[in-house]
């Protein structure tokens, strides 16, 4: 017969507020906090491209003072003796890494619930006795080899046993009794409340049957329903233990009495010396006598799948939840993207330039824009400087009496920008060269929000505009500098022009603010808003000239600002929120 369960959409299991990365390498996709020590944290490894869980520990007390370090390694210690544990019913462990605050216990990543997220969903909060035989199969082997390599468990409860999609159950956090009660957690016990003997809670000698003790707990509450030494502190919890469990279990259940009940009170002894010596013991007088593991493996996996079916569709929230960023399935895309940036601007500016400084040498033309490409590649802040010395370069190299001032105005703005903020970023120099470039003067605007902080990507955007114009003015005339400063003169006296320049910086810069709080949603609004402050921008052109908005709007600037904004808005996506936010580089 079908046995129903008591579900709801929710996992158990929700995402985190912001996703972040752990260890430089595991992308967190969602945090579970069960109650229990540490938080447990299901990640995607970017390098090896699969899924794990973290457990992330406190090495601090909760009044913020470190542990001592002899307590921390010896607590460490043993959870890296339990790490080499190698049983098909115990967690595998794969790493274990410790900064100043936390422990991370890196293991592999069981797809389905633990024992409470099922007691809690499944129908009267009870197991059938085949799927309880088959748990206390499992859990019996897993002690069993655990006990003979000399680790004990010492934090057996609901919440540390898992049960994947198939039905096959796993025994977690083997090793970290030590470490949890170094840190103060179960009353500095290391276990926890409800399913402690008396030896551990009054921090006696604790031994195999200290783990007998507590899987019985399990049994109890697996059949029962309910915990029977539950109580908010342990001392209540030792008093409940010594006056034993309560209702008889025969009493809940008629067909548990017998060798099931005489089983478990004998477990449930107080004192260690009553209780079975081993777990093997244990458990061939009690999977027997409840029934078939076996069946019991089909029906926890039939339950399992009956969580996902019971769950409503929630695509948007997935998407998010479940995805795993290009950024980490292939690490090294953001940069090569950002190297061939930055390598493409400023060999098109070279390209456009070098005829000018070496004419007729076709050989300094094609060494000269791959030897650019090829260091801005190496290093990408470098491109927004060799753009400027390559433009000054041309104006220089023509004979003209405005050629050294223009040419020293151009170093002296271009490379100050550099120096103060401009070689500390991957996309500033493309930021800068894209408008010139592609002959569109608000390109550069929605790229400098991408990848520039606030103050830089408005003065990129301003000097980006700026950039664009002077460029223009001098491909027309040849890099003459007496007629390129004439054509600037010119413009510079139009108020359309600082108004466009005032609303490239500032749309960089609203774009740049919301940017950087690394959420999708929004890195889009800050695209959109960049776009919006444009088009405000020659609304003002056409107040102050009191023209039409119509003639007045530049359609095709416009239109390549939406497009590369949109594009940004893809590679917002793909990349994952707060994965890379500015590739900066503080190199002097």
């Amino acid at each position: 017969m079908q046995r129903t369960t008591n579900m709801h959409p929710s996992t158990g299991v929700e995402p985190t507020p912001e996703a972040n990365i752990l260890l430089g390498r595991y992308r967190v996709l969602e945090t579970n906090d069960d109650g229990g020590f540490g938080l447990v944290s299901v990640c995607w490894d970017a390098r090896l491209q699969r899924r794990v869980a973290i457990k992330r520990m406190p090495l601090v007390l909760d009044d913020g003072s470190p542990l001592q370090a002899s307590t921390i390694d010896e607590a460490l210690a043993e959870a890296r003796t339990s790490s080499m544990l190698a049983h098909p019913n115990i967690v595998t462990v794969f790493d274990f890494e410790v900064d100043e605050q936390y422990s991370y216990l890196v293991m592999e990543y069981v797809d389905g619930l633990n024992l409470a997220e099922l007691l809690a969903r499944v129908e009267d909060g009870v197991l059938s006795f085949d799927e309880c035989a088959h748990v206390v199969d499992s859990v019996a082997s897993a002690l069993a080899f655990a006990h003979e390599n000399g680790v004990l468990h010492l934090d057996i409860k609901p919440a540390n046993i898992l049960i994947d999609r198939k039905g096959t159950v796993k025994l977690g956090d083997f090793g970290m009794a030590t470490l949890a009660s170094a840190a103060g957690y179960g009353g500095a016990r290391g276990g926890t409340i409800g399913y402690m003997p008396p030896e551990q809670i009054e921090g006696q000698m604790v031994d195999e049957r200290t783990d007998i003790f507590s899987l019985a707990v399990v049994v109890w509450e697996s059949l029962t329903g309910s915990c029977p030494y539950a109580s908010s502190d342990a001392e209540k919890s030792l008093d409940l233990i010594r006056r034993g469990p309560s209702p008889a279990l025969s009493r809940v259940e008629p067909d548990l009495a017998g060798v099931v009940e005489s089983t478990l009170l004998r477990a449930l002894d107080p004192a260690p010396s009553a209780r079975m010596a081993s777990v093997e013991l244990f458990a061939r007088d009690l999977v027997g006598a409840l029934g078939d593991a076996q069946e019991g493996a089909d029906s926890l996996s039939d339950l399992l799948h009956q969580t996902d079916q019971n769950e409503e569709p929630r695509p948007l929230e997935d998407w998010d939840r479940i995805r795993v960023p290009l950024a980490l399935q292939f690490p090294w895309l953001c940069e090569a993207c950002s190297r061939l940036l930055a390598a493409g601007t400023a060999a098109w500016i070279v390209y456009k330039t070098i005829p000018y400084v070496l004419p007729n040498s076709t050989t300094a033309l094609g060494f000269g824009t791959a030897g650019i490409a090829a260091a801005c590649a190496a290093w990408p802040p470098l491109a927004g400087a060799m753009g400027i010395v390559a433009f000054a370069g041309a104006i220089l190299a023509q004979p003209a009496s405005m050629a050294f001032p223009l040419a020293l105005a151009i170093a002296a703005i271009g490379l100050g920008w550099w120096a103060l903020a401009g070689r500390r970023y991957a996309l500033a120099g493309p930021s800068l060269l894209l408008p010139a470039c592609l002959a569109q003067p608000l390109a550069g605007v929605g790229l400098a929000g991408f990848g520039l902080a606030p103050p830089t990507a408005f003065a990129t955007g301003v000097l980006g505009w700026l950039f664009n114009a002077t460029f223009a003015c001098a491909t027309k005339t040849d890099f003459f500098a007496n007629l390129v400063v004439a054509n600037m003169h010119t413009i510079l006296l139009e108020p359309r022009s600082w108004i466009l320049a005032a609303g490239c910086g500032l749309g960089a810069l609203a774009c740049s603010a919301l940017n950087a709080r690394g959420r999708l949603s929004l890195c889009i609004l800050g695209q959109a808003i960049a776009v919006v402050v444009l088009v405000l921008s020659y609304v003002a052109c056409a107040y102050v000239e009191k023209a039409s908005i119509a003639s007045t709007l530049d359609i095709t600037a416009l239109a390549v600002a939406v497009f590369l904004g949109a594009t940004l808005c893809v590679a917002s996506a793909l990349r994952g929120e707060n994965v890379i936010n500015r590739r900066g580089d503080d190199r002097a």
